[in-house]
């Protein structure tokens, strides 16, 4: 049986935003913090025995999620006034069993993460999602984590949630993963960091660094054998104050409305530049967009640059997917759209098992642009722009994702009349910031 089961293609969040396209953007924007290294820096901080600071964490509810899931584990987290917040780590070993379930919301990345944590500890934890997360793929988490000794199931014979982990002694042994998934590599770090032996994981392709660096740079014992290959024995890790760099994959968005709306200048500071998660603004390029990556500093084994777009004529081309682009590849998608000739995205299958199956609400909502889509089982071929002239305004739908949402709100930026984006609350799983911070561009929003 497969993994992944159908979604409702048509699944919303309230709220609609309404936009009045073709004004340029112009401007400099600080972006919240990225949501995958705030979501590690929690649970990093939570497992140091020792009190650690963390500012511009992000804002959304995914990783609210992770803070409250870790509070329910005996993890104090308070914001201390200043937009910092403080978290008071009781180590592994003061991690206290959930006198209730833990409920993950619509965050993939909790639920994994936090699996493999409290795999290694001797209790009993219920990991619990909403509807959308209930339907995503969690076998690939949970059958390593039961070949290290934990004892973990959850519906549908282990592959999806609601989740039970009773924790316990865990052995390192080698993990050969049959996709490339930060996530669950994270995950089995995690676990590794609480087992007896070596924890070796294989992925076939790189997958995202993040959890590595932040470990490695807080003295955990982390070995990066290769682009491909992690070690990770029992250790501690080190309490920490960190400056969460920008989320580079919101600053995509404004990227790529930059890039297609005539007229823009945008500059994106302090964005996290690790390569994996910039790696779309090489496809930008390769299309014809016009950006100048500016290097500022590092932080916690991550490099931090700005980012400055200005619009110029794109073209089609073959977007070849992979785990450090497959989250920008929605608005990858309408950079695809306003390009001229035809652009194909190819070994994107993962797309379907995301917050909605993106291949098929990307067809329908670049379909209200006018543009033909053609789907593929991994996939999907985009015609592009026919004429110069920018199309009209549309009603777009989210589909209760968050980054459809986010890449309609562009393509919208980008057409000549006025569009709604119903379903605009799934928005707050990632940037609720986003309208503001389009108007703060000059984007006729509200």
């Amino acid at each position: 049986m497969s993994e992944r089961s159908e979604r409702p293609i048509g699944m919303t969040e309230a709220g609609i935003l309404t936009i009045r396209g073709g004004a340029p953007l112009r401007g400099t924007l600080a972006l919240p913090g990225c949501k995958g290294v705030s979501h590690r820096a929690l649970i990093a901080a939570a497992v140091a025995v020792g009190e650690s600071e963390l500012a511009n964490l992000g804002t959304g509810r995914d990783v609210a999620s992770t803070r409250a899931v870790l509070g329910r584990l005996g993890v104090g987290i308070t914001d201390t006034g200043d937009g910092r917040v403080r978290v008071r780590g009781p180590g592994f070993a003061g991690l206290v069993e959930p006198t209730e379930v833990l409920d993950c919301g619509n965050s993939g990345t909790t639920m994994r993460f936090v699996a493999g944590l409290c795999a290694g500890r001797d209790f009993l934890s219920v990991l619990v999602g909403d509807a959308s997360l209930s339907q995503r793929p969690m076998a690939r988490v949970l059958d390593p984590l039961r070949a290290m000794g934990a004892a973990v199931d959850g519906r549908d014979g282990g592959r999806l949630a609601p989740l039970t982990v009773r924790g316990g002694r865990l052995h390192g042994i080698r993990h050969d993963l049959a996709v490339a998934s930060g996530q669950v590599k994270t995950a089995l770090v995690l676990a590794g960091l609480q087992a007896d032996g070596i924890t070796e994981i294989v992925e076939p392709a790189p997958s995202r660094d993040h959890t590595e660096r932040l470990l490695r740079a807080l003295g955990a014992p982390i070995e990066v054998v290769d682009d491909r290959t992690t070690r990770v024995g029992a250790g501690p890790v080190q309490p920490f104050d960190l400056d969460i760099p920008g989320d580079p994959s919101s600053a995509a968005f404004f990227a790529v409305a930059a890039a297609i709306v005539p007229g823009s200048h945008v500059v994106l500071e302090g964005v996290l530049g690790n390569p994996g998660r910039i790696a779309y603004l090489d496809v930008l390029r390769d299309m014809g967009a016009d950006i100048t990556v500016h290097a500022r500093d590092e932080r916690a084994g991550e490099p931090v640059v700005d980012i400055e777009v200005s619009a110029a004529p794109l073209q089609g081309t073959v977007i070849r997917s992979r785990e450090g682009i497959v989250d920008e590849l929605p608005v990858l998608a309408v950079a695809a759209a306003f390009a001229d000739g035809p652009s194909e995205i190819v070994d994107a299958a993962e797309l379907r098992v995301k917050e909605s199956d993106r291949i098929a609400t990307l067809a329908v909502e670049l379909g209200r642009l006018g543009v033909a889509v053609e789907t593929r089982a991994d996939g999907l071929v985009v015609s592009g722009r026919s004429t110069p002239a920018s199309p009209p305004g549309a009603t777009f739908a989210s589909h209760g994702d968050h980054r459809i949402a986010m890449a309609a709100a562009v393509a919208a930026v980008a057409s000549a009349g006025t569009s709604t984006v119903e379903g605009w609350g799934a928005v707050d799983i990632s940037y609720p910031e986003f309208g503001a911070h389009l108007r703060a561009l000059g984007g006729d929003a509200s």
